[in-house]
Formats: C-alpha cells, structure tokens, sequence
C-alpha cells in the first residue's frame, strides 16, 4: 500500500477546503515541533480497531460513531468530554442488547477542529468575511483578524486532543463504563412520562443485567463489564497538521496517521487525485469515506482501488450521507458498484449531513424526523440488496442543547434559540441521541441482525 508514497506526497496534488497561511515561516516552525511531538493514538490501538471493523463487515458487530461537529476550543472542559461519552454508553447498551453483537465505539473527539465549507465566505451583519473553518485554523469570532489562518492554532488542538484522550482512557478502564451503571442512567431516561415506549426494552436489559449478576457474572469477575475499548475518529482535513503526526509503526515497519484512530475523507474532498485521498491512501489506519448523491459509482470504483488496493477487511468503511427519501435513488448503485468489485466495505449511515435546512427562525437546524427517516430507509436498501447496514454516525452531544428540532421534548422552531450553541452544525442533544438509539435499536430486534449475509 505504501509502496512509493510519503507523508509529504499529498503537497504536489490538487488540494481543497484548506487554508492558505500567509506566514509560511510561522507554519513551518509549528508542523517541525508538532513533528517531535508523541502521536495522540498509538499503531496497536488502530490495528485493533481495524479487525473490529472486519467483523462489522461480516455483520458480528455494529458501530456508533458519534460527537461534536467541530470541536471547540472555548467549550473544551472535562464536564462535557464526561457528558458526550456517557451518553454515547448508554447508546451502546441499547443497542449492544438490541443487535445481540458488540457496538464498536468510535467519538468525533479529540481531532474534530476543521470543517470544510460549502462557501469561502460569508456574509456577518454586512460584512463579508472568510467562512468559520475550525478552531484549529482560525477564530469564530466575526472579524477580519479572527478569520486569518494562525498555524499556531494546532499545537492548541493538539494540546487539547492529548488531554481529551487522557480522560477518554480513564473514564473507559476507571469503573465510569461499568455496565449497570450505564445502563442505570438510562433507566432515568425511560422512566419519563413520554418514553413509555422504551421502558420495556429497557427493562428487559435490566432483567437480562439481573440474571448475569445471579449467575455469578459481574464488574469483579468479567473485565468487559467494567471497562469500554473507545476509540477516537474526525476528518483528515487539515493534512499540515495529519502529516506532522504521521509515524512510523516500530512493529510493522508502516506508516500511520498518529492524529486519530480513524480518520475519514468528506464528500468536498474524496477527488481521486486530490491531495487527501493521496495522503490517507498511504497510512494504516481504518478510513472513512463519505459518499453523497454525487458519488458516482465510476469515482468509487477507483476510490476503493486507491484507498484499498489490498482489499483487506475492515480498512475502508463507506459513509453513506444522502438525505431522506433519497437513500433508495442513490445507495443501490453504490452497493452494486462495491458488488462488482467484490470489495471489503463497511457500510455506516451519517443521516446528519444531508438534512440540514434553514428553520423559520433562522437557525441551521436538523429535524429528528428526518435523521431519523434516512436511517430506517439506509436500514430498508441493505435489507432488499441482502447487504449488512454495518453502523450509524451522529453528530451529537451530551450537552441538553436545543439545536435540532424534535424528539421526545419536542424542540421546536421556537426553542432553537435558548440554547443554540453549535460553532457549525446542529447537534442531536443528549435526549434525542438516546432515544434515536431506542428506535434504531427497535430495527436491530426486529430483523435480527446477526451473521453474514443477514440484513435488518
């Protein structure tokens, strides 16, 4: 795979959605410090999550991906770092019970600083100013000196991203995973008045956490009930920063990207021949790749050769992102391009990034509906192709924000702005990524996902 390729070799091609630095002295200084830095994820950790991700494809596991749209230096505290793995637990348990096979977990944490953008500008009480790309680049704030690109802003991100992962591995191996305790935070959630629909589901998981106490089966004699394997996962955006981490892995000899344990190309920047699909074809790691409506099956095609050409399971998952009532025009192409290849994929479903709309009050919002809709009929396409719908990925806090309308506490246009918080795109609130668990979960049970070549 790497045969021919360096870290550096993605500067000589067509690159998009990254900034120009106006001081490229400044920039280099910063990515020759970040270079003697240690790497945020180690070899061993991606390769484990690798072969877990081969049995995803194989339909013997499920993932949920899940965080932030953009990290944010000014948010950044353990409280909500604390706030977004617990719910993304009980999310695990839900469905964990409901699918019967383990929940691979994978946070947009620590390394989700940059966002492409759909304009290179935009226009802020009259002023027009460089779009908001990430903290990582440059400043929120609406001015011209904010927007200018500061590459000191990634020794930030890192500093950030080391402190996130340190407590990410605590919380998962310090006793804040165990199971009943997880899943007794989301006995509170089902107790509401209008949750009554997934009080039985969830007393069935107490039932079932019950007998495995009686059986002598707990957090002091089964290790897997204590503690989570948690992963971490953003878009390899900013590829000055993605090369100053790459390494060499001591034991293979090959390099990987130190910044993540996965990483993923967006919709704006999977070109064939541009400058991010060269990078992450050459690094180890597992890698996503998002797939629009424009993804055509041709692109893909080569795509798949490029970023796989060993064809090896679990190193390429596909990120299906189309919008509801469009799944079914345009991901049967796309499995039947895999089919011909006969490619090793991963299917996983974002149903965030194609249902954005602009609410009646002015805010970018996301209805739960929607979100909702698009993975049921991601869910309905693998059933009729004989596929496996291998996971969903959310963004997501835990944090009680009040960004996408919906849900069980019913958000609504109106609501939008007491607590709107989101820097990019809205968010599903701890509420809504509970309950869409629930009725994701709802499909898992009744169309048995278990086993090779046994569909929802």
């Amino acid at each position: 795979m790497t045969k021919g390729w360096s870290k550096s070799d993605w500067r000589a091609k067509p690159r998009i959605q990254m900034p120009d630095y106006p001081d490229q002295a400044a920039l280099q200084a910063v990515e020759g410090q970040l270079s003697k830095y240690p790497p945020l994820v180690f070899a061993g950790e991606a390769r484990r999550l690798r072969k877990q991700l081969a049995e995803v494809a194989e339909g013997r596991a499920f993932i949920l991906q899940g965080g932030d749209c953009a990290e944010s230096f000014a948010e950044f505290s353990a409280d909500n770092i604390r706030d977004t793995f617990r719910v993304m637990l009980q999310m695990a348990v839900v469905l964990t019970y409901a699918a019967k096979v383990p929940v691979v977990k994978i946070g947009r944490m620590a390394g989700q600083f940059a966002k492409p953008r759909s304009a290179p500008t935009e226009v802020i009480g009259g002023v027009e100013l460089p779009s908001y790309r990430g903290d990582i680049i440059h400043g929120f704030d609406p001015t011209p000196e904010a927007r200018r690109p500061d590459p000191a802003r990634m020794l930030q991100a890192y500093t950030q991203a080391a402190a996130s992962l340190n407590l990410l591995r605590a919380f998962s191996t310090g006793g804040f995973a165990d199971i009943h305790r997880v899943h007794s935070w989301t006995l509170g959630f089902a107790d509401q008045d209008k949750a009554e629909r997934y009080r039985e589901m969830s007393n069935r998981i107490s039932d079932a956490l019950d007998f495995m106490t009686a059986a002598g089966v707990n957090a002091d004699t089964a290790h897997t009930l204590h503690t989570v394997e948690f992963y971490t996962s953003h878009e390899a955006l900013l590829l000055e920063y993605e090369e100053a981490l790459c390494r060499i892995d001591s034991t293979t000899g090959l390099p990987v990207a130190g910044s993540g344990h996965m990483i993923w190309i967006g919709d704006r920047t999977r070109q064939p021949d541009g400058a991010h699909v060269e990078f992450c074809r050459g690094v180890q790691n597992p890698i996503g790749l998002k797939c629009g409506p424009t993804t055509t099956a041709e692109d893909l095609k080569v795509l798949m050769a490029k970023l796989n050409p060993a064809n090896e399971p679990g190193r390429l998952t596909l990120i299906a992102r189309f919008g509801a009532g469009k799944v079914a025009e345009h991901l049967p192409r796309l499995i039947r391009a895999v089919r011909e290849e006969g490619a090793n994929v991963v299917w996983s479903c974002d149903p965030m990034h194609g249902n954005t709309i602009k609410s009646s009050s002015g805010y970018k919002t996301r209805t739960f509906n929607a979100v909702l809709g698009e993975v049921r009929e991601f869910f309905a396409v693998h059933k009729d192709e004989g596929t496996i719908p291998g996971g969903v990925h959310f963004e997501m806090t835990g944090k009680d924000v009040t960004e996408c309308t919906g849900g069980l506490r019913a958000v609504s246009d109106e609501d939008l702005s007491s607590r709107y918080h989101t820097a990019c795109d809205p968010r599903l609130n701890a509420s809504q990524s509970l309950e869409l668990a629930f009725l994701v979960a709802e499909e898992l049970s009744s169309r048995r996902y278990i086993g090779r070549r046994t569909a929802l």
